[in-house]
């Protein structure tokens, strides 16, 4: 096992990674930003490097930097987190060339499920379902009107390096289409370095379910069932689910074993997840894979009782991961996650950063709270506006809508705008308690706040 190992990353999840590694008895360091020295990921840590300037190019994205802080503080092992670089296959390879451990999967399992048109096209050949759609880049705007010509109306428009709804476009007309090409392209290129997009079939009755895979160098590949994150504005979730009101024992096996097929497929080790749609009658077809740790990974280590952060760890060293078969896998209760940003979501979700004068975070009984702020912290303008990731636990799924609620209800994060209230509405939705919901419930349901969207 690793004596000491670098998080490169920052909030909330450079804590839970912290909280992970201490209990396996690892020293840490944590790297900051000129703007994050007073943060409380730098505090827990046993060790801290100043890494650059506020902006994320200067610091969390900066390679260089972060190695060199590795190097002169003798880590064994780097941990991405999510989001900055834990997707980058070639900040995988400088680590591994350093001789550092990179706690996630290869280089070359990143680069291949990173590229959504690359991604597909592996997949396929595993007999894995595909949402109908183009396998290569658009060419040009007549390129584009054909693809849409032969999948008809609606279609989505998605960026092959894309992710977090970057580059995307759901399109109802060919001019429309044209447009959104133009301005999805100009987004990916930004957002990426990559202006390269592909054209799939917009289902308009869908749900977004994924699947929870871990495997190790032994071999050994199992999912840890499915995490519902229909609950969405723009791409980006709000709440998640597990497991999903949809799934039936029947159908999570089945959904269980594409996944397996899809890891397979770029022999992966370390944790994962695989993105599907599911329509109305049950059928679902692969979006993607992400090759790291996911936000909402509480929720599936509140329903199976694993540690999923100590098992990233854990198989990063080399050793076997701690269930090793899929029978052995347990499935208890119901959980749900509400991402506590900091937004005005009556102002079309309006970042709103600044200082925290008041701050009480629930507790009792089936709940559990990963954040990175407190009374008198800044949330930065600097960084993605997560405050906290509110998880409740509960027998079932009406008892856990319970206990979310009453935790929400709980939750004081003041004087800065909060989701808290949105999510208490959604909570209270009978569309949600009943659990017929699909991607379009929050534009339909709550779309006065939602300017962007026509």
């Amino acid at each position: 096992m690793f004596k000491k190992i670098l998080i490169a990353n920052r909030g909330e999840v450079a804590i839970r990674i912290n909280r992970a590694a201490h209990e396996l008895g690892i020293k840490t360091v944590a790297v900051y930003s000129q703007a994050d020295k007073d943060s409380l990921h730098v505090r827990v840590a046993d060790e801290a490097v100043c890494i650059g300037g506020p902006l994320p190019k200067d610091s969390y994205l900066n390679i260089p930097a972060i190695i060199s802080a590795a190097e002169i503080t003798d880590v064994e092992a780097i941990h991405p987190g999510y989001g900055f670089l834990a997707e980058n296959a070639h900040f995988a390879e400088v680590c591994e060339s350093c001789e550092i451990k990179f706690i996630g999967p290869s280089a070359d399992s990143i680069r291949r499920m990173g590229d959504k048109m690359a991604a597909r096209e592996t997949v396929k050949k595993a007999s894995v379902p595909l949402v109908p759609g183009s396998y290569e880049r658009v060419k040009d705007k007549d390129d584009a009107l054909q693809i849409a010509k032969r999948l008809k109306y609606p279609v989505i428009i998605k960026a092959s390096a894309g992710g977090g709804g970057k580059g995307m476009r759901v399109c109802h007309n060919d001019v429309r289409l044209v447009s959104a090409i133009m301005t999805a392209e100009r987004e990916a290129e930004a957002a990426f370095g990559n202006s390269a997009v592909y054209i799939e079939k917009y289902f308009e009755k869908t749900r977004h379910v994924e699947i929870q895979v871990l495997g190790d160098r032994h071999g050994n590949l199992i999912h840890l069932n499915e995490r519902d994150c229909t609950i969405q504005r723009r791409h980006q979730k709000l709440i998640e689910e597990s497991p999903s009101p949809a799934v039936d024992p029947k159908l999570r096996r089945k959904m269980g074993e594409v996944a397996i097929k899809a890891a397979q497929a770029v022999n992966y080790f370390n944790a994962g997840t695989v993105e599907f749609l599911l329509n109305e009658d049950g059928s679902f077809y692969f979006l993607e894979m992400n090759t790291r740790i996911q936000v909402e990974h509480g929720i599936t280590e509140l329903v199976t009782g694993l540690d999923l952060v100590k098992e990233q760890i854990i198989i990063a060293a080399g050793l076997p991961m701690t269930i090793k078969k899929q029978d052995k896998v347990q499935l208890n209760g119901h959980a749900l996650e509400c991402r506590i940003n900091a937004e005005d979501y009556q102002n079309n979700f309006a970042p709103s950063p600044g200082r925290i004068d008041r701050y009480y975070a629930p507790g009792g009984p089936g709940i559990r709270i990963d954040t990175h702020v407190a009374a008198g912290q800044v949330v930065s303008p600097y960084y993605d506006s997560m405050v906290a990731k509110l998880m409740a636990y509960g027998k079932d799924r009406d008892d856990v809508i319970k206990v979310m609620t009453r935790a929400l209800d709980e939750y004081i994060v003041e004087p800065i705008k909060t989701t808290i209230p949105l999510h208490r509405e959604i909570l209270r939705n009978p569309i949600f308690k009943r659990g017929q919901f699909y991607t379009d419930f929050i534009p339909r349901l709550f779309g006065k706040y939602l300017k962007e969207q026509s």
